[in-house]
């Protein structure tokens, strides 16, 4: 039936629609049957090793051995076995008077075993024994602050306005520097420093003395020479000598003077030698003689010239800076005094800016600043002196000895208490406040 036929109303008829004809795609036959994709196979994934449970086990004790050595480290490293306080500088001392009070009483004192003479600096007196550094108050010895190791003190001094200390762990290998107002510490090092050193100062450099090694530092305690028996050893050949033991030490102006005792030399050696060498792996010799005899011992040094005693020849000869002889005078000192040498290698010597004074054991010689004569010798008395109240004072049996520098003569004596103590007396001063080194106790006076 075409599209504009109609049935009649009154007989309406069913009709069946026909049939839509087929839609052309063209010739391409876009329901091409395609084969269904197989889904992916399963892969099975890889298992960790650290699943099982002794991989877990092994991971959580690897974890506690870790922690165990760090705690093992931190308690036994040295900042874990130092015990230390700090403090503000202290208040300016009080000035000393203007001559040597007619009196003088004991106001404290302590035990000092670590400290061969009082240790002053700035307005801190140091006291050291066992394994504690104090520092304290000169006018009451109260303790400011403290700097305390596990280990026992080899020696502590002074120089360069702080404090010095070593310490032994086996040898007196560790030094540290302290600041002697507030207890900061201004430098560390390991070292190699042999037991029972002690240290001599030029005032630039600082020398730990020994009988096979000599070792030295600058300001920082940055090692600037070694001279003898060097341990870990990395080129050979450096050092003048083998073999040699060493007597007493001194230091002057840069200089270290050492007398040495080698196999083959007839008699002992003076050698003089740079604090700090051009090669720091190498010393530098200034000059290096075979004396007249032996125990000898070098007294003092100053400038380029070095005075060392002869005993068997019972003189006192006056080197220069080339190793000549420039003077030699007689010597009126007991033999017993000469025996053997003084603890740690290093002489009884104190300095002012007029003189040397040596403790010979009985008696004080005056030497000159100049070139090292001796200008007069002082007998029955117990220690070096020092200037005091801008007088020159000198312990002696029963007290002080008040000196002329110029030529020894006694101004007046003053008394002092020492409680049956009848050793060598190392004095040093603090503001008003003298101070006496007694063997292993320091004692305060004013």
């Amino acid at each position: 039936m075409s599209e504009d036929e109609k049935a009649p109303e009154s007989a309406p008829e069913e009709v069946t629609p026909a049939a839509e004809p087929a839609p052309e795609y063209g010739s391409e036959d876009v329901l091409e049957d395609v084969a269904p994709t197989p889904p992916a196979p399963r892969v099975k994934a890889r298992r960790s090793p650290w699943n099982r449970g002794r991989d877990r086990v092994l991971a959580a004790l690897i974890a506690v051995a870790v922690v165990a050595v760090a705690l093992v480290i931190g308690v036994t490293s040295d900042s874990a076995a130092t015990d230390r306080t700090e403090a503000a500088a202290p208040p300016p001392l009080p000035a000393a008077p203007d001559k040597v009070p007619g009196s003088l009483t004991e106001i404290w004192s302590a035990r000092s075993g670590a400290t061969p003479v009082p240790v002053v600096a700035g307005d801190t007196v140091a006291t050291a024994d066992g394994g504690e550094v104090d520092a304290r108050d000169p006018l009451t010895g109260q303790i400011r602050w403290h700097y305390t190791r596990d280990l026992p003190l080899c020696t502590v001094n002074e120089t360069w306005g702080r404090l010095n200390t070593v310490f032994s762990k086996d040898t007196c290998s560790e030094v540290t520097q302290l600041d002697p107002g507030t207890g900061r510490i201004t430098a560390q090092r390991n070292g190699n420093a042999e037991l029972g050193t002690q240290l001599v100062s030029d005032g630039s450099h600082v020398t730990a003395t020994g009988k096979k090694l000599l070792t030295t530092w600058r300001d920082d305690l940055v090692q600037s020479a070694e001279y003898g028996q060097v341990p870990a050893l990395v080129n050979a050949g450096k050092q003048p000598r083998t073999g040699c033991t060493y007597g007493t030490v001194a230091a002057a102006s840069g200089k270290i003077g050492v007398i040495e005792r080698c196999p083959g030399d007839p008699a002992d050696r003076l050698t003089v030698y740079k604090a700090a060498p051009e090669k720091d792996d190498e010393p530098q010799v200034t000059f290096s003689s075979v004396l007249a005899g032996k125990r000898a011992r070098v007294i003092a040094m100053s400038g380029d010239l070095t005075a060392v005693v002869l005993p068997d020849q019972k003189l006192l000869v006056i080197y220069n800076g080339d190793g000549s002889q420039r003077a030699a005078y007689p010597l009126d000192v007991p033999p017993s005094d000469l025996a053997t040498d003084p603890p740690a290698g290093v002489e009884a010597t104190t300095q002012t800016t007029q003189n040397v004074y040596w403790f010979s054991g009985s008696k004080v010689v005056a030497l000159s600043r100049d070139d090292l004569s001796p200008r007069w010798t002082l007998s029955s008395a117990s220690g070096p002196g020092i200037v005091f109240a801008s007088q020159l004072v000198v312990p002696i049996k029963g007290g002080l000895a008040v000196l002329n520098e110029n030529d020894g003569s006694t101004i007046r004596t003053v008394g002092v208490d020492r409680r049956g103590y009848a050793g060598v007396v190392r004095l040093g001063a603090a503001g008003p406040v003298l101070l006496e080194e007694r063997g292993g106790t320091l004692t305060a006076l004013k």
